[in-house]
Formats: structure tokens, C-alpha cells, sequence
């Protein structure tokens, strides 16, 4: 199986696990689905976040009004009593007036903590340094741990209008969001391989050869941005360590050049001192007596 190191722009993101004969389509539907998939879970994680510190979300209509406005406009949140986590709640009151400020306990906020970076640590960049290949089902599998954690803090489930319900329900509406410009579509998504485009309708082998053992890195993007920049010849460890190895022999070189070398005019010095003695030149003075 050949190993896709996908980046985006200069950052990586996963490796993929393809083979070969797969068509470019549908490698680039896969990578677009592990690559949405990642940030639906950071959605989903720092969502949660805010709910552990300031309970569940208000309904539309209340976010960012003052206790006066919402008691004059008549406004009433109809899942704050129903939608109730385990163990009781404890005030910490919204900033941002988004949340109702009845927040789950330290022991539910410590279950919904852990899950998040349980989640986080199945999706991470890191498991690119640790050749940890992902899958769809990665991206499942932290989805579900998540909502088992909020199954666990609130057994009476979270308000339809809720973020995180609406992303587990795949109802999220992502558009005149930061997140949309992160999210891909399939059919507007190109791979770029050693500064070539992968067209659609060939297979992976007419870019990166027939060997199933490779690891090559390709680059995502959405089509029209033109040729993402090349890969650097050396990466930025192999740089430093250059740098590094320069700097060393350049301060070698220094303490050479400061080193007294006049023994070099020395007799005993004389690579050639055998051979004069052989033919008698030794010890000849050209000087008057």
C-alpha cells in the first residue's frame, strides 16, 4: 500500500493509505473525507469545551442579550429545566451570552475534558511523525466517544439548537463561518503531486510509479488557487542540523588559524630531512666563515 502524506498549504495534516491503481477520484473523495471529518471533531471539541464551562447553548433568539432584555422581550428558555446534566450545575455565567451559565459539575467537566482529548489525540497532526496512518474510521470513532460523553453528562440529551447536536445530527450550517472556508468539496478539490496537478479519470501509479512500498506527499486545495509551493529540498530538521554542522567546521577552522604552527620551520619538521641525509645534503650552510 502506498502512503499519501497529505498536506495543506506547508502544514501536514494525515497520511492516507491507498494503493497504486486506485483512480484519482476517489483518493481525492477519501482525503476530502478524513479532511472534514478532522475538523467536524475539533468543531464538535471545542464546542464542548464551552459547554462544560458555561452549560448548554441559549435558544437563537437569546444569544447576546442582558437578563433585562430577554425578561422584556418575554424570551424563555424552554430546555434549561429538561436539559439538565448529571450531578447537578454550578453558575459561571457566558460573556459572550451564547450559554445559559448553568455549567455540569467538576466531575462532569473532567469526563467531558478527558473525552475531548481522547478525541483530539485520534485525529492529530502528530500521528504523522509517528507514521500513523488515518482512516475513516478514525474519524467515527472520536466522534462516537464524544457523544457517549455527552451521553453520560446529559442523559436527557442537549437542545436541538445546540451546536453539538447539530453536528452529531449532521445538521451544522457552517456557511458565513470561519470554519466553512476550511471545509472542502470533492468536486472543486485538486491533489497536487511534485507540482503537478492529479487529473481525474487517471490512477494514482501514472504520478507516483507502480511501487506500492512509496511515500509521496501531495497537496490539497481547492481548484483555482493555482500550483501550491513546491516542497524544500530539505526539511526544516535536516536545515538546522546543516546550519549547525557548518557553524562547528567555521569554528574549527578559527581555532586552527589561531594556533602557533612555527614548529613548521623546524628541521625535525622537514618531510624530506631523510632523504638529504642519504644524499649528504644534511647540515649545509651556505653561510661565510
Amino acid at each position: 500500500m502506498v502512503v499519501l502524506h497529505v498536506k495543506r498549504g506547508d502544514e501536514s495534516q494525515f497520511l492516507l493509505e491507498t494503493t497504486v491503481q486506485s483512480p484519482i477520484e476517489d483518493v481525492v473523495s477519501r482525503t476530502v473525507m478524513i479532511h472534514n471529518g478532522r475538523l467536524k471533531v475539533y468543531r464538535i471539541c471545542s464546542a464542548m469545551e464551552m459547554l462544560a464551562e458555561h452549560g448548554i447553548s441559549l435558544p437563537p433568539e437569546m444569544h447576546g442579550l442582558t437578563d433585562d432584555q430577554v425578561e422584556e422581550l418575554k424570551l424563555k428558555d424552554e430546555f434549561s429545566e429538561s436539559c439538565v446534566p448529571s450531578g447537578g450545575v454550578s453558575d459561571n455565567k457566558d460573556p459572550c451570552g451564547r450559554r445559559n451559565g448553568h455549567r455540569p459539575t467538576e466531575k462532569m467537566q473532567e469526563v467531558l475534558q478527558k473525552t475531548i482529548a481522547e478525541a483530539k489525540g485520534i485525529i492529530s497532526k502528530e500521528l504523522v511523525k509517528s507514521n500513523t496512518c488515518l482512516t475513516e474510521q478514525h474519524i467515527c470513532d472520536a466522534i462516537d466517544i464524544l457523544r457517549g460523553a455527552i451521553m453520560i453528562a446529559y442523559p436527557m440529551n442537549l437542545p436541538p439548537y445546540d451546536p453539538i447536536r447539530e453536528e452529531f445530527e449532521n445538521r451544522e450550517e457552517l456557511k458565513g463561518t470561519q470554519d466553512h472556508k476550511m471545509v472542502l468539496d470533492p468536486s472543486i478539490t485538486q491533489l497536487w503531486f511534485a507540482g503537478k496537478e492529479m487529473l481525474c479519470g487517471k490512477k494514482l501509479l501514472d504520478y507516483v510509479g507502480k511501487n506500492e512500498k512509496s511515500k509521496v506527499i501531495v497537496k490539497i486545495q481547492r481548484r483555482g488557487q493555482g500550483a501550491p509551493g513546491r516542497e524544500p529540498l530539505l526539511s526544516e530538521e535536516e536545515r538546522k542540523n546543516l546550519m549547525m554542522a557548518e557553524f562547528h567546521r567555521r569554528e574549527e577552522l578559527k581555532k586552527l588559524e589561531a594556533e602557533d604552527d612555527s614548529y613548521l620551520n623546524s628541521p625535525w619538521a622537514d618531510n624530506r630531512q631523510l632523504q638529504k641525509s642519504f644524499q649528504g645534503l644534511a647540515n649545509i650552510s651556505w653561510k661565510p666563515h
